[in-house]
């Protein structure tokens, strides 16, 4: 079966990265990194479609991450959604201010998170028939 994409995923537990992994495998390449700092490094070898970050990581958090995409120029042209334990209204308003395509609520159901990322991979789609002409 034909991937519908690439999907870089960015937490430091490695119990929610693992089962981001098993929730995504089977429709798209799954890329992993454990910090905003190794997606980075990361990002030099291979740009995904999307990327799906925890907020709170240790050496370089999600904010920082997207806040270092976006001086790469990659922040527009890659979304990202943010997973995070931080639920509170200010949380969320902050990563979304900050350019996050959209912000889910830990703990949350796996059908949500695959409803997001369809979201992103129909808006991508429909991106490149437009350029297409």
């Amino acid at each position: 079966m034909n991937k519908l994409g690439t999907i870089l995923v960015v937490d430091d537990e490695p119990a929610i990265l693992s089962a981001l992994v098993d929730t995504l495998e089977d429709d798209y390449t799954v890329l992993t990194a454990t910090n905003g700092k190794e997606a980075l490094a990361l990002l030099d070898k291979k740009l995904p479609d999307l990327i799906i970050s925890d907020v709170s990581m240790p050496q370089m958090d999600g904010l920082e991450f997207l806040t270092n995409l976006k001086k790469k120029g990659l922040g527009v042209k890659i979304p990202l959604i943010f997973l995070s334990a931080k639920g509170q209204v200010a949380d969320v308003e902050k990563g979304v201010n900050l350019g996050a395509y959209g912000y889910i609520v830990k703990p949350f159901l796996p059908t949500r998170l695959l409803e997001k990322v369809e979201e992103v991979f129909v808006k991508l789609e429909a991106r490149k028939k437009m350029k297409k002409g």
